[in-house]
């Protein structure tokens, strides 16, 4: 997966499904590519995650707004929110997930995208508490939203490989069909 700088190309492909000034929540967003590359795009970008060292590095930065939360200790820090988007890369905490549905404006866009099973062939993660398992994304979409994209495999790039699960889905009450993007 890409841990560098610059957004996952899955997330910059699904990108045009949010549209500029909407609300969009970074979780677990680390040093803050996707939260960066949304706020660059017009969205108004909560990015959330507990090392508040990397959050720290987007102080100052226009149209994103930093929170320190460990997402994975208390209440869910957003209940009653809503969110036009909702990003998550290279994470996986199940007991969020129905809240991350739930926190997802009925037109709201869901790019997700992280490690799944096979992945202990490749390293890190390798426990199965922080892999997906086969269609776990597509079952937690269900009937809740449709779904643009969906992949899970194999990728290779930056020097190692790893077996993944991407979604990109939208709410029901979206505008059918959604865009595709024309490039």
């Amino acid at each position: 997966m890409h841990a560098g700088t610059d957004p996952s190309p899955f997330v910059v492909s699904y990108a045009h499904l949010v549209p500029a000034g909407a609300r969009l929540l970074d979780l677990a967003c680390g040093y803050g590519r996707h939260a960066r590359y949304f706020s660059e795009r017009g969205c108004r970008v909560i990015a959330v995650d507990r090392d508040s060292d990397a959050l720290a590095t987007m102080t100052g930065v226009a149209g994103i707004e930093t929170r320190a939360v460990d997402l994975e200790s208390g209440a869910w820090p957003f209940a009653g929110e809503r969110f036009d988007a909702i990003v998550v890369a290279n994470y996986l905490h199940r007991p969020l997930l129905e809240h991350i549905i739930a926190a997802l404006a009925a037109d709201g866009v869901l790019l997700y995208e992280t490690f799944a099973r096979g992945n202990e062939a490749y390293g890190r993660p390798a426990n199965p508490d922080f892999l997906l398992g086969q269609g776990e994304l597509l079952r937690l979409a269900g009937d809740r939203l449709v779904v643009v994209a969906f992949e899970q495999g194999r990728i290779d790039g930056d020097g190692r490989s790893a077996v993944v699960q991407r979604l990109a889905a939208v709410g029901r009450s979206r505008a059918w069909p959604p865009a595709l993007d024309p490039d």
